[in-house]
C-alpha cells in the first residue's frame, strides 16, 4: 500500500505541475487562452466581446477542440482496455507528443501576430488538445486522485476536511489520504504555474519542453493493474 500510495503521489503532482504550467505558460504567450479548462475562456469570451478586443476565436474553437481531445482519449482508454492493457501510460505518451508538438510550433511559428490569426489559433490550439487529454486522463484513470488540472474542487474539499478537523471531528485514514492529495496538487499546480510564467517569459516556448518530460518522466510510474 505504501509503494502504491507513492506512485499515486508522483502522477498527482507530477499532472498537477504540468496543468499549472502550461496553463500558465500558454495564458502569458496566447494573449489570455486558458488551455487546461474551458470555464475561463467562457468568461473571458464574454468580457472581450464587450470590449471588442482580439482573440475571440481562438477561444471560441478552444471548447471544440477540448471536446474532440477528450473523445480521443476516451477512444483510445475504450481501446485499450478490450485488448486489457492499462491505459495510463499511452495516454500520458500521446499527451507529452501533443505538448512537444505545442513547443516546436510555438517556436517555429513565433512571432504568432495576432491572436486571432492563423499561426496563434493553430499553436493555441495544440495547447488545448494536450489539456483535454490531461482532463481525459483525470476522469478516466485516475479518478481516484485529487484532480490535476481544476484547483477549485481541491481547495474547496481541502478547506472542508481541515475545518472538519478543526472541530474535532474525527478523521479517518480515507480522509487523511485525501487532504494529502488535495494539498499537493494544489501546491503542485502553483508551482508549475510560476514555472510556467517564468519560463516562457525566458525561453518562450521551448519552455514547455519542460512539462512534456515531467511526463515522460511519469511513464516509468507502474499503471495501475485494474486499467479503470
Amino acid at each position: 500500500m505504501p509503494i502504491r500510495a507513492g506512485k499515486d503521489a508522483l502522477i498527482g503532482v507530477g499532472l498537477a505541475f504540468t496543468a499549472g504550467f502550461v496553463d500558465a505558460a500558454a495564458f502569458i504567450a496566447l494573449t489570455g487562452l486558458f488551455t487546461a479548462h474551458v470555464t475561463g475562456n467562457f468568461v473571458l469570451i464574454g468580457a472581450e466581446l464587450v470590449s471588442t478586443s482580439t482573440g475571440v476565436l481562438a477561444k471560441l474553437l478552444a471548447l471544440p477542440v477540448f471536446i474532440l481531445a477528450v473523445a480521443v482519449t476516451r477512444l483510445i482508454a475504450l481501446a485499450l482496455e478490450r485488448r486489457g492493457s492499462p491505459p495510463l501510460r499511452p495516454l500520458l505518451a500521446l499527451e507529452a507528443t501533443v505538448l512537444i508538438a505545442f513547443a516546436i510550433a510555438g517556436v517555429a511559428m513565433s512571432p504568432l501576430g495576432s491572436p486571432d490569426g492563423a499561426k496563434a489559433i493553430g499553436v493555441g490550439m495544440l495547447g488545448v488538445a494536450a489539456m483535454g487529454i490531461q482532463n481525459g486522463i483525470g476522469r478516466l484513470v485516475i479518478g481516484h486522485l485529487a484532480a490535476t488540472t481544476v484547483m477549485t474542487v481541491n481547495v474547496t474539499q481541502a478547506v472542508i476536511d481541515v475545518t472538519d478537523r478543526l472541530c474535532g471531528a474525527k478523521l479517518d485514514e480515507q480522509v487523511s489520504t485525501r487532504l494529502r492529495r488535495t494539498l499537493s496538487a494544489v501546491a503542485a499546480f502553483a508551482a508549475g504555474a510560476l514555472a510556467g510564467a517564468f519560463g516562457i517569459a525566458a525561453m518562450s516556448f521551448w519552455c514547455v519542453l519542460v512539462p512534456a518530460f515531467v511526463l515522460i518522466g511519469l511513464l516509468m510510474v507502474p499503471d495501475r493493474k485494474s486499467g479503470s
